[in-house]
């Protein structure tokens, strides 16, 4: 993808920025040394690498305030950065840029169990926000993929959500307050420890708006009880539509799972053979996990299974016991880790309506003979959102451009299909070109607007989100 060039005295700004930056920060926190700098190259979308300028990680509010007050009076762009597991590209950097990284900032600042908030610096990773309180028998229910290693930034600027966000919600449910800084280096607070702020929905802007309005260095999160107790159940399907329909017949019913998940067989064997999780030999699998108490769960998932009967399932297998529930989960959670011993692949999130599934899923299956390239499912299928994973192989010359192709089929499919570009990994450099197949003009330009007002001189993570050409044309009235 085309990326913008460096200015051309981007050498002399660099001396001139790193003396300015060290006089706020750590001198280990200002990273300029060119071999250094590439460990800030790519995100976890790696087909697209770029070194910054400069990266910086600040360790307080302030200090994020004081790096962005300079950057804009210097007219540099920035791009916010949490653990760079975006598979978007939501942090790649451009050449003239400076990576603004929060993975220092990783303190829990404050733990309300009576009003069940806890506020944390925004570099804190997902899973130790649980890991602070569960001793106290709460937990917070996002729950990504990547959730031993991303960062609550990251996850408040894609809105993400998780396995369990059927119940759940994403981050956006669960986000009560944030404190950001803006790129003039003012710090605003949005929202706070009580729900729904009066005024205008800001925290609802800024969650999912990936890094373009501001940096996040805290928030203030809900947390929930623990449920008594949970329990998944494994079903096993010989065609991926018929599964897709049972999805669908799950939902129709009225039942509300914790959390349906789908893996179709290139997935399946894949994740068996990393995690040794127990999965039957089949086309497709759900995973379906119910919770409460004991009398629940059972009356629970005596419904769906009887749903489940009807599809003529080739498995149908309840979990009896905590271990074999781990096991099933940590397939799944090893998904895209598993998929990578297989070969390269480029993984999209396109959302569509539960009843579209059967019609997608077949959809995807024609066009992965169409390209020639496989494709492995493995997705959220109890709120729609598809994480297809497309195999090509990087060495080989026209792979990465057709898998690209592909990918843009299967997005432009979704929003077909009556869904959306992305549920949870964001727009990125991946979906940008692709945001006029969702939205007119008119609703490009009103989102464009927002950006003016938070960002005028468009210095926040720069080329992203935007068409490249709308994003220059911006950039370039404001200077």
């Amino acid at each position: 993808m085309e990326m913008p060039q460096p200015n051309p005295d981007v050498l002399a700004l660099k001396r001139a920025l790193v003396a300015r930056l060290q006089q706020v920060l750590p001198q280990d926190a200002v990273i300029h040394d060119e071999a250094e700098t590439r460990a800030y190259e790519c995100d976890a979308l790696t087909a697209y690498k770029c070194p910054p300028m400069l990266a910086v990680l600040p360790s307080t509010t302030q200090q994020v305030s004081d790096v962005l007050r300079i950057c804009h009076d210097a007219g540099v762009p920035v791009v916010p950065r949490g653990a760079g597991t975006s598979l978007a590209g939501g942090a790649l950097p451009t050449a003239d840029c400076v990576i603004l990284g929060v993975a220092r900032m990783n303190e829990v600042l404050e733990v309300d169990y009576d009003n069940r908030f806890i506020k944390v610096q925004s570099g804190r990773t997902n899973l130790s926000v649980t890991g602070a309180v569960e001793a106290e028998d709460f937990f917070y229910a996002p729950d990504p993929s990547s959730q031993l290693a991303c960062a609550i930034a990251g996850n408040i600027a894609m809105n993400s959500g998780g396995a369990h966000c059927l119940k759940y919600g994403v981050t956006t449910n669960n986000l009560l307050g944030v404190t950001m800084v803006m790129m003039d280096g003012s710090v605003v607070e949005i929202g706070g420890a009580y729900l729904d702020a009066g005024g205008l929905d800001l925290l609802g802007v800024i969650c999912g708006s990936e890094g373009q309005l501001g940096v996040v260095t805290e928030a203030t999160l809900r947390i929930l009880r623990k449920p008594e107790g949970a329990r998944p159940v494994l079903m096993g399907f010989d065609d991926n539509e018929v599964a897709g329909q049972c999805v669908s017949d799950i939902i129709k019913s009225g039942i509300l799972p914790v959390a349906i998940e789908f893996m179709d067989r290139l997935c399946i064997r894949a994740c068996e053979n990393f995690a040794n999780a127990g999965y039957p030999d089949c086309e497709a699998l759900l995973i379906v996990e119910v919770e409460g108490s004991d009398a629940e769960i059972d009356s629970q998932l005596s419904k769906i299974i009887e749903i489940a009967k009807r599809h003529n399932p080739v498995e149908l297998r309840e979990s009896q016991s905590a271990d074999e529930s781990a096991r099933i989960w940590l397939g799944r959670k090893s998904a895209f880790g598993a998929m990578g011993q297989l070969n390269d692949y480029m993984c999209l999130d396109g959302t569509i309506p539960v009843s579209s599934l059967p019609f997608v899923l077949r959809r995807i299956g024609e066009l992965s003979k169409e390209y020639g390239l496989p494709v492995g499912n493995v997705f959220h299928a109890g709120d729609g959102n598809m994480h297809p994973l497309i195999l090509y192989d990087a060495n080989k010359p026209g792979d990465l451009e057709k898998c690209e192709a592909f990918g843009a089929d299967i997005l432009k499919l979704c929003v077909d299909a009556g869904g959306c570009l992305t549920g949870e990994h964001g727009v990125g450099i991946e979906k940008r070109d692709l945001m006029t197949h969702q939205y007119a003009p008119q609703d490009l330009e009103a989102q464009m607007a927002v950006k003016d007002v938070f960002d005028p001189n468009w210095l926040l993570n720069p080329a992203k989100v935007f068409p490249l050409k709308a994003s220059a044309v911006r950039r370039m009235a404001a200077e």
